[in-house]
């Protein structure tokens, strides 16, 4: 959780900034007169700050434990950040594109979809209070939140280790064409396997 916290305070910053301030001449995320895209972008940075920060948190099982209504109430906030930053991304998404071109943009589109549906799913199962359900899609959830983290840090890990090798400026290498699904996928692909043989071991 402490990992995430500078790059959460960070995502936050600039999309406050963003909303608040005139960033045309300090990011070329910017575009002059396209109103909803320069927000979808910022919205998409500040509900994505609170979303990595809370879902970690939400994991904890002395708060479930001892504060039950508070994880409720972070858990709520957090479905509400998910859903605002998978909206808002696939927004962005749809009227300007990824710097990556179409393959990133399919990459991205696909995690927006996912951090959505698997929100909603975690929501609905809480709501209806099937615990087992709903700790099975928090986990995918907890794992999509953190996917702009581990996008970076993943890029920063891989330019220590082969200075940048089959990556490059405009993301066409193909590293790049690989992180387009490789910062959330192989990882929830992961989870899966930990939660089919959990349930395997349950059932014997």
């Amino acid at each position: 959780m402490l990992a995430i916290l500078p790059f959460a305070i960070y995502a936050a910053r600039f999309g406050l900034a963003g909303l608040t301030q005139d960033l045309s001449g300090e990011t070329y995320l910017v575009q002059a007169g396209a109103w909803l895209t320069n927000i979808s972008v910022f919205v998409h940075m500040l509900a994505g700050s609170l979303l990595s920060f809370l879902a970690p948190l939400q994991l904890f099982p002395w708060l479930r434990r001892n504060w039950p209504a508070l994880h409720r109430a972070t858990g709520r906030l957090l479905i509400l950040c998910a859903i605002l930053t998978a909206l808002a991304g696939l927004i962005y998404i749809a009227l300007r594109g990824t710097v990556g071109g179409t393959a990133m943009d399919a990459g991205f589109a696909l995690y927006g979809g996912l951090t959505g549906l698997v929100a909603v799913q975690a929501f609905r199962f809480a709501i209806a209070r099937n615990i087992e359900h709903h700790r099975r899609w928090a986990l995918r959830l907890f794992v999509l939140a953190i996917g702009s983290w581990l996008y970076r840090v993943q890029y920063t890990i891989w330019y220590i280790a082969t200075d940048g090798l089959a990556s490059t400026p405009d993301f066409s290498g193909a590293f790049d064409l690989f992180m387009n699904f490789g910062f959330y996928l192989p990882w929830l692909a992961l989870l899966e396997l930990i939660l089919f043989k959990q349930q395997r071991r349950e059932r014997h």
